[in-house]
């Protein structure tokens, strides 16, 4: 087995981990900051919204020997906006400019015709409206609203309510982020943009979903033992499907790299550009907020119910009564209890607990260390 596989293993079956439920509030103070910073980068740069939103020209020339800058150059000289050009595979240009009228369009393209030394019936011009982009934009809305709405319902119902709402927060997470991704970068939205942001929700929520899953199964009967808190069961579903939500994301990841960073980046492909951003990111994104946000949060929530406090507070009472018979280590007990938000002792543990112990998972001694021989726990 690979040692990737190995600690998948170990992850799963809580001999190893990481205090991800005991650390949320790093993880929401990351978050927020993140989220301010891409709500900042939209309020202040704003979207650079394509021609299908702004409405303009398309203009389509044959093979030139005229660069892409010197295209670039002439073309927003001659419409007073800032033209976008692209090379075709044939070694034409399509030159596209932003809020152009049918009679500007008519002198751009006697400018262009001249400037490129090509024959002006030979270059093709369209003209868009931007009614076009907002009908886009509208029906865009309609869907997130739409499927925002079936999203907490069907997790209200298959898992329950908090869950549903703690899985809508991180989707807005995502959103938010990735949409101040494109303002901080400039990236040009397209139509492209509008359905790599609704292809992006259905990869987050998946990786959200299968750590709720592990959960409910965990947390079956969680008020007739006293062995585990909700939020150390929480943490071990996290731990158990870490592997797979690493592996899956980074699965999903290389292919959408290679649009962004050699499509885009290398070759030139622009047009590649608007919707692999919004994908790199938003998967990107999704994985990190099934992990550091949705199960925290849920956690956050259920501990707040007074069945659980009860629960927790039998199970530190126990623990701390377990400790005083003898029948757990100091290195266990300090580490359960700091797991289960209780003040640690005096001797600080981290010199004897075993390294990266799953929170909550008691480790198995020793033979003949720490349990009396022929007594059982």
């Amino acid at each position: 087995m690979s040692r990737l596989g190995n600690l998948g293993a170990r992850l799963y079956r809580g001999e190893v981990g990481y205090d991800f439920i005991g650390k949320r509030k790093i993880w929401y103070g990351v978050s927020i900051l993140i989220t301010i910073t891409a709500i900042l980068g939209l309020a202040v740069s704003g979207l650079n919204m394509g021609i299908e939103f702004k409405g303009g020209a398309v203009f389509t020339t044959p093979k030139t020997s005229v660069s892409v800058n010197e295209a670039e150059d002439l073309a927003t000289e001659a419409s007073g906006h800032q033209a976008i050009v692209q090379k075709l595979g044939n070694g034409g240009l399509r030159i596209q400019i932003t809020e152009v009228d049918t009679a500007k369009s008519d002198e751009i393209k006697a400018d262009l015709s001249k400037g490129l030394g090509v024959s002006e019936e030979k270059i093709a011009a369209d003209l868009v409206g931007p009614s076009w982009g907002e009908q886009i934009a509208n029906k865009a809305w309609t869907g997130l609203g739409v499927f925002m709405v079936l999203v907490v319902i069907y997790l209200a119902i298959a898992f329950e309510w908090r869950m549903a709402i703690a899985a809508l927060v991180a989707l807005i997470h995502d959103i938010t982020i990735t949409v101040g991704i494109y303002a901080l970068v400039g990236f040009e939205v397209t139509p492209g943009t509008v359905i790599g942001l609704l292809t992006i929700l259905g990869y987050s929520l998946y990786d959200t979903v299968v750590v709720f899953d592990s959960l409910k199964e965990g947390t079956k009967g969680i008020t007739k033992q006293t062995r585990w808190t909700y939020s150390e069961i929480a943490n071990r579903s996290i731990n158990g499907t870490l592997v797979r939500s690493i592996n899956t994301t980074v699965v999903a990841l290389l292919p959408v790299a290679g649009l962004l960073f050699i499509g885009g980046g290398v070759l030139g492909a622009g047009m590649l550009n608007d919707i692999s951003l919004a994908l790199f990111v938003g998967l990107a994104a999704g994985a990190y907020s099934s992990i550091f946000i949705a199960t925290p949060l849920v956690a956050d929530l259920k501990e707040r119910e007074p069945q659980m406090k009860a629960l927790k507070k039998r199970i530190l009472a126990k623990r701390a009564a377990a400790a005083a018979k003898g029948e757990l280590n100091e290195a266990e007990q300090a580490e359960e209890n700091r797991a289960a938000g209780a003040p640690e002792s005096p001797e600080s543990p981290e010199d004897t607990a075993p390294a990266g112990a799953v929170v909550g998972q008691r480790q198995v001694p020793p033979r003949g260390h720490g349990r009396t021989p022929g007594k059982r726990r």
